[in-house]
């Protein structure tokens, strides 16, 4: 092939955004980001796979909806800053919060769910260095 087939070959090539360098030194930090899979940011695997991923979003969204349809305005727009309150309280880097608040305010603190068997932080690969992730998450790193 000649190098003006590669060139347009090359120019009409969509970049994909897990392949950009992100690191200090111009290459992707796989330590702290994870592998990149092509296939699983292209595409989903089910069509229900996207519904899925939103359905606490357009459940919020539709209780939005209906609240602001009984109340008025000022109603969701409270429960929204609450909501926005109990995601910032968390514990350090290192722990996983349990987003207690969160739960309570939307009313899934009284049922069991999959991520709440299967998603134990003692089995987690997340657990780091304590002092090392505090300090990037301060931006000291």
């Amino acid at each position: 092939m000649n190098s003006r087939g590669l060139r347009s070959q090359l120019k009409d090539s969509v970049p994909v955004a897990g392949l950009c360098p992100q690191g200090a030194y111009g290459v992707q930090d796989s330590l702290r980001s994870g592998f990149t899979s092509v296939k699983n940011e292209l595409l989903p695997s089910h069509p229900l796979e996207l519904s899925e991923k939103n359905l606490q979003l357009n459940q919020d969204k539709m209780n939005f909806s209906t609240l602001r349809n009984i109340q008025g305005l000022h109603a969701p727009l409270k429960l929204q800053m609450e909501y926005r309150a109990a995601r910032q309280i968390q514990r350090l880097p290192f722990l996983r919060s349990s987003n207690l608040a969160l739960d309570t305010l939307r009313g899934s603190d009284e049922s069991i769910g999959f991520e709440d068997i299967l998603n134990d932080p003692a089995q987690s690969e997340v657990m780091g260095e304590p002092h090392m992730m505090v300090e990037y998450k301060l931006g000291l790193l």
